[in-house]
């Protein structure tokens, strides 16, 4: 999978927010040994469509993919979280998860 990174041009107004998000959450927490970048992305995935922040979940499908979960596993993760974060963020999710499987003709 190629490394993650903040978008560059958000370097112009927030730099110290694109060096921390590289530096700290990219080349640290998601290279930590404890969780596989497999199990950090349904980690995310999951927060992100529970806390409907539908910005970021469209990348984070993305790099799930990239990561090795199924369109399969990530439509199961968003059904089961259904229940638990709700019923609007799930299907926000599955909608975002069933656009960019189609992008990638994986659906």
């Amino acid at each position: 999978m190629p490394k993650q990174s903040a978008p560059q041009e958000l370097a112009e107004i927030a730099p110290k927010l694109v060096d921390v998000t590289n530096d700290v959450l990219f080349a640290d927490i998601w290279e930590r040994p404890g969780l596989s970048p497999r199990d950090r992305s349904l980690v995310t995935v999951s927060v992100l469509a529970a806390l409907y922040r539908s910005e970021q979940l469209g990348y984070h499908l993305g790099v799930a993919l990239d990561n090795g979960l199924s369109v399969e596993e990530l439509s199961e993760a968003i059904t089961h979280l259904a229940f638990y974060a709700g019923w609007p963020n799930a299907m926000t999710a599955i909608t975002r998860l069933k656009k960019i499987a189609e992008e990638r003709g994986a659906a």
